[in-house]
């Protein structure tokens, strides 16, 4: 069993770049798994572009991993983004966590930039067919639909000799694209019950597509909050959420103390889930108080309750 817990955020909840790195600086002390950053291109709300923040982790911190939650495909340029998680791997020894979806049909670049949402899933899976390649083969020659390349090739290549391939997303072309794809599966808005069901129904096509995952490959995101659902806070973020994903919030969001959030993880742990990203809500201090209390009373929970495995001498 190896329970891993990172610490995600959407928007932008801080004031100035100052707070950022403190927060980025407790989870790099406090024994934080990884740092996540969800990607959105265009948005009245302020948040971050998550290959940037790939590479400004990459120079701040030493032990963290961290990846993106998750980079729409259909949005970026299949050999750019390939040159951009290989440059970040190499900058960070090792570090990035790559994490590809389709994105949310739901979200505002489509109709801003003009793109038609029909063209999402062909759009992914050439990317990353593509991303792929170019992180292990010299050259790449690819005739697709929407994509063509004529001796493609990067270096320096990832220091990871088998970069990861995290997917998101919980339709059923989804399901078929992490079975075909991915070496793990990484939930973003999805319920529990979602999540579970997603998990289990990757399992079940990955014999079909020849392929295996680790059990320990398979991740959830959900928001957290040590206090009470009726805290003005928690309201706020739910409204946010439902509005978002048309999801029931109550099934999302883990609000309480800290056996409220290890009973989460826990039951998720059941359903076959070790990877999880954890969203403190809040903004400014709030984010960081929220962090130190999940640092202080959950982690040491998470080690003993699922210790690591001891590694082979």
């Amino acid at each position: 069993m190896s329970v891993a817990i990172g610490l995600g955020l959407m928007d932008y909840p801080f004031a100035g770049a100052g707070d950022y790195w403190r927060w980025v600086d407790l989870c790099e002390a406090g024994g934080v798994d990884s740092i996540w950053q969800t990607d959105r291109l265009v948005s009245k709300t302020p948040i971050l572009e998550c290959m940037t923040v790939m590479a400004a982790l990459a120079g701040r911190t030493r032990r963290l991993r961290f990846g993106m939650n998750v980079v729409s495909l259909a949005l970026r340029d299949p050999v750019l983004l390939a040159k951009q998680c290989a440059t970040i791997d190499v900058l960070s020894e090792g570090r990035l966590l790559p994490a590809f979806g389709i994105g949310s049909p739901l979200g505002p670049e489509w109709a801003a930039l003009d793109i038609d949402t029909r063209t999402r899933g062909r759009r992914t899976d050439e990317s990353l067919e593509i991303i792929a390649r170019l992180w292990r083969e010299e050259a790449v020659n690819f005739q697709g639909r929407h994509y063509r390349l004529n001796g493609a090739s990067i270096s320096p290549k990832p220091v990871q000799p088998d970069l990861p391939m995290w997917i998101g997303g919980s339709s059923d072309a989804a399901i078929r694209r992490t079975a075909k794809y991915g070496t793990g599966w990484q939930g973003g808005g999805e319920t529990m019950e979602d999540a579970i069901r997603v998990v289990a129904a990757i399992k079940k096509a990955l014999p079909e597509a020849g392929r295996s995952i680790d059990e320990d490959h398979y991740g959830a995101s959900f928001p957290f909050h040590f206090g009470a659902p009726s805290d003005p806070v928690v309201g706020r973020a739910m409204e946010a959420y439902a509005k978002r994903t048309g999801r029931d919030p109550t099934r999302q969001f883990a609000v309480g103390d800290a056996n409220t959030i290890l009973d989460r993880v826990g039951e998720y742990v059941a359903g076959g889930v070790q990877k999880f990203i954890l969203r403190p809500i809040g903004s400014g201090e709030q984010v960081l108080v929220q962090t130190r209390l999940l640092i202080d009373q959950v982690l040491p929970q998470v080690g003993r309750r699922w210790p690591k495995p001891a590694k082979a001498a």
